[in-house]
């Protein structure tokens, strides 16, 4: 999305922004963030093992999934003319429907709830991101995001 007046941020509350494109989400993204998080469950990378639960193969921690937001939602967000930075501030809430299946294609949905100014220069976007599960009439998870963003 290209830079916005700032005063301009606000005519994009409850719009629809659009989606990100589609991600695969394989097994080597998710050994990967194991690695990097700790997080060896089995569910998560131990394709044997995981076929005989009910999910009926590995599943993406959900924190991987989550932790996709800045990426896919990067060319949806409207950016502040200006911008010098943005940053993450947070959740206000996240909902974990349902788990993202290795193999799977995923992307991200999103809505701007609220803009206001929290300091002078800083404009905190609130927004709602949905990740879609190609095929499944469920997401993945529903969450309110926060970006702050200094210009």
């Amino acid at each position: 999305m290209p830079s916005v007046p700032v005063d301009a941020l606000k005519d994009y509350i409850g719009k629809d922004l659009g989606h990100s494109e589609w991600l695969t989400i394989d097994q080597q993204r998710v050994d990967r963030f194991a690695d990097c998080t700790g997080d060896h469950q089995f569910i998560h990378i131990d394709p044997e093992r995981a076929r005989q639960t009910p999910f009926g193969g590995t599943i993406a921690h959900g924190f991987l999934s989550l932790s996709l937001v800045p990426t896919l939602s990067a060319d949806l967000l409207p950016r502040p003319e200006g911008l010098k930075m943005a940053v993450n501030y947070g959740l206000d809430s996240v909902r974990f429907i349902q788990p993202v299946a290795v193999g799977s294609r995923v992307r991200l949905g999103l809505e701007l709830l609220d803009v206001f100014e929290k300091k002078p220069g800083q404009w905190l976007l609130k927004a709602r991101a949905t990740l879609e599960i190609e095929g499944q009439e469920k997401p993945a998870y529903v969450a309110e995001t926060l970006s702050l963003c200094f210009v």
